[in-house]
């Protein structure tokens, strides 16, 4: 029998020492501010038990992770309609590169990049009657849990110093593919970026990605179908230009934050979620990839 708790102490110990824990995102103002040498690590399995190790209960900025949970709730809004304003290819690029939004007409290559979340936005924007507070009931009713919220601070500075992504969404406007106010759009993309959660949370919201559409209380919001496709998007295209990486590395769907959190499942098993604020040249955490690639290889549990 799998000794989860002693895997979670052993690889948190061995990675708290590493000299190197990358470097904080300094490009938004607030995210700067945090220690880097925060670390924790929480799983849950499926059957309901947990195991947690560190600062796994200490609120971080999920940052692009809530783009796997805005993309969810589109899908469930208009269906496979979706991909008509995007792809579902790896771009190959960074997050937030625009040469290729340009080459391609305006349809982003997935919706986990930039300016395909830019567009999930504006579909949510058009398909809620109160976007924000729709949007955050609905990661609500995922994680079961009423006190997620926006942190107006981060979304404030994320809105100062977002110049790239008021051109990916002002080039998206060009093309056709915002229907919605740019401000507008990315005003509600600034606060969906904002939510604060911790590890056990982000388990929680995407129990329902390792459970064929069930949340954690059991409660039906996706289809198995819609699922199985997010997942797939998550493992090919989650962690910027370094999901050939993950993949091969971790072997599980999931999916990055520059705030310094990784969320990662194995369907049927469990879900597990880190933090760590420093990050690599890709922009994904440091520690938190090297400690999802121990995980699945000292517990033997990928998709592999």
């Amino acid at each position: 029998m799998v000794d989860y708790q002693e895997i979670l102490d052993e690889i948190h110990e061995s990675l708290t020492n590493v000299k190197d824990k990358g470097e904080v995102a300094g490009y938004i103002p607030e995210l700067a501010n945090v220690p880097k040498e925060k670390f924790g690590i929480h799983l849950q399995l499926i059957t309901g038990e947990n195991y947690s190790v560190g600062d796994a209960s200490e609120k971080l900025s999920i940052q692009s992770i809530s783009k796997v949970l805005s993309l969810a709730k589109a899908f469930q809004l208009v269906g496979t309609n979706l991909w008509k304003r995007m792809d579902v290819e790896p771009s190959g690029n960074p997050f937030n590169h625009l040469s290729l939004l340009e080459m391609e007409n305006g349809i982003p290559r997935n919706p986990l990049i930039n300016s395909g979340a830019i567009v999930v936005a504006d579909v949510l924007l058009s398909n809620l009657e109160n976007p924000k507070d729709d949007f955050l009931n609905f990661v609500r009713q995922l994680a079961h849990d009423d006190t997620i919220s926006f942190n107006e601070t981060v979304a404030e500075s994320e809105r100062l110093t977002g110049y790239n992504n008021y051109a990916a969404a002002n080039l998206l406007k060009s093309y056709g593919n915002l229907e919605n106010d740019v401000d507008d759009v990315l005003d509600f993309y600034f606060y969906q970026c904002s939510i604060m959660m911790d590890c056990k949370q982000l388990t929680n919201a995407f129990y329902v990605f390792a459970n064929k559409g069930r949340c954690i209380h059991d409660q039906e919001h996706l289809t198995a179908s819609q699922v199985k496709r997010i997942n797939a998007i998550m493992l090919t295209c989650g962690f910027y230009d370094e999901a050939g990486e993950f993949a091969f590395e971790v072997g599980l769907p999931g999916k990055s934050g520059v705030g310094g959190g990784i969320v990662a499942l194995l369907p049927q098993c469990f879900t597990i979620a880190t933090w760590s604020p420093g990050l690599n040249p890709q922009g994904n955490s440091y520690l938190g990839m090297q400690a999802l690639e121990q995980f699945t290889t000292k517990t033997k549990l990928s998709i592999f």
